[in-house]
């Protein structure tokens, strides 16, 4: 009977966070990642200023540094009937180190937390071993069956199982959980537009005919996602790639001269957006954070680092009972009430950004209701320093910052 303190089910962003907190801490854990490795493209590659002041609190901003990656002050939304271009979120007027996001590839810096992590005695990382059930004593998890590529099976038992395998998670199949979705008005779109040294720098936005885009700068090429109307997939597909690049270069006139590269659908790959939460985040000897408690939508960009800062919150208050073998639900219980109501806030504003400005893009409208509401909207996001500042560090830092536990420093 294999046996660890704590079982992570997912290796992404906050399994590994989590991990290499708890290993630094002196706690066992045993990550189970399905995949073999961590290459999977059009996932959430930015770093905010939040998990960028993270990892240099666990003394990795200078290895963080060195991996390619391109940094972003700006977010650009079209407003009005003319569709120009506002400043919605300036991240330069935050103060300290940390005024950008940084785009990494993610799995540049899964690299770089499981090689850290790696150092320690107590951490185990095993590739290509998917969780396929949980064990239930008395009413209790005390850890998971799983399966490994070759076909080989087991179980780990564990004091503490936490969830971190995102919105498909093994956990959300359970009822007692329960589940609550909200209504989303579309699903994205990724692919690759090449990028050439005159054209604007940063995250780009732009309109087009029931589609609103939002291009990532990633130095030789932009990573692009097209918000469509939900469940139009099939419908648009079935019209002609032809069609959907000539409507891309109307909306992009600067870059109509290279949407010729995608030659095929299967360079186009559809995100199924989702926003919803589980009701509870926990049971006895379970915890489910990140997207396996909370799927977030793209908008803000904001879930990679939601999922990192439940992990920091995890770690901090999981700590201490993990070293005492006595992981109680009022424990588990405690980071659920810790971060939800940061979560509820952030899926809020998430919402009101579809009702205000989405869905109207792509039903055809007028985002914001009029041109001058919109103008006006535009007059104050430019105003007071305060008022700049607000989005900013909401974009940066989120509703609530987590420091992570003093055992884990460096």
């Amino acid at each position: 009977m294999e046996r660890t303190t704590c079982c992570v089910v997912g290796g992404g962003p906050a399994g590994m966070v989590l991990a290499l907190l708890l290993a630094r801490a002196g706690i066992a854990v045993t990550v189970l990642e399905k995949h073999g490795d961590f290459l999977r493209d059009f996932r959430g590659d930015t770093v905010h200023p939040s998990t960028l002041a993270l990892l240099d609190d666990l003394g990795l901003a200078r290895r963080f540094a060195e991996l390619p990656q391109r940094r972003v002050r700006t977010v650009q939304l079209p407003v009005g009937a003319d569709r120009s271009m506002v400043t919605v979120a300036d991240l330069s007027v935050l103060r300290g180190r940390y005024d950008y996001v940084a785009m990494v590839p993610q799995w540049d810096l899964l690299d770089l937390l499981a090689e850290e992590a790696g150092r320690e005695p107590d951490f185990h990382l095993r590739m290509s071993t998917e969780a396929t059930s949980f064990l239930v004593e008395h009413g209790r998890v005390t850890g998971v069956r799983y399966r490994t590529a070759d076909g080989g099976t087991g179980e780990l038992r564990a004091h503490l199982t936490v969830a971190c395998d995102g919105r498909g998670s093994l956990a959300r199949s359970r009822p007692e959980l329960g589940l609550r979705r909200f209504d989303c008005p579309m699903d994205a779109w990724w692919f690759r537009l090449p990028r050439h040294e005159h054209d604007p720098s940063g995250l780009v936005g732009a309109t087009g005919d029931r589609f609103l885009t939002a291009m990532i700068d990633r130095g030789d090429y932009w990573q692009c996602a097209a918000l469509i109307p939900k469940g139009s997939d099939a419908e648009r597909r079935a019209a002609g790639l032809e069609s959907f690049r000539a409507g891309y270069a109307a909306a992009v006139p600067w870059i109509a001269d290279r949407t010729h590269v995608l030659r095929s659908w299967d360079e186009v790959k559809l995100l199924d957006v989702r926003l919803d939460r589980l009701r509870r985040w926990h049971r006895p000897g379970l915890l489910c954070i990140g997207d396996a408690a909370h799927a977030m939508s793209p908008v803000f960009g904001i879930g990679i680092n939601l999922a990192v800062e439940d992990a920091v919150a995890a770690a901090r208050h999981l700590i201490q009972p993990l070293r005492d073998g006595a992981v109680g639900l009022s424990d588990v219980r405690g980071v659920q009430r810790r971060r939800r109501p940061t979560t509820v806030a952030t899926q809020a504003l998430q919402r009101i950004a579809h009702a205000g400005f989405i869905a109207p893009v792509l039903q055809g409208r007028q985002p914001l209701g009029s041109a001058d509401r919109a103008r006006r909207v535009a007059g104050l996001l430019a105003g007071s320093p305060l008022v700049r500042r607000l989005p900013a560090y909401f974009v940066g830092y989120g509703a609530l910052r987590e420091r992570p536990p003093d055992a884990a420093l460096r």
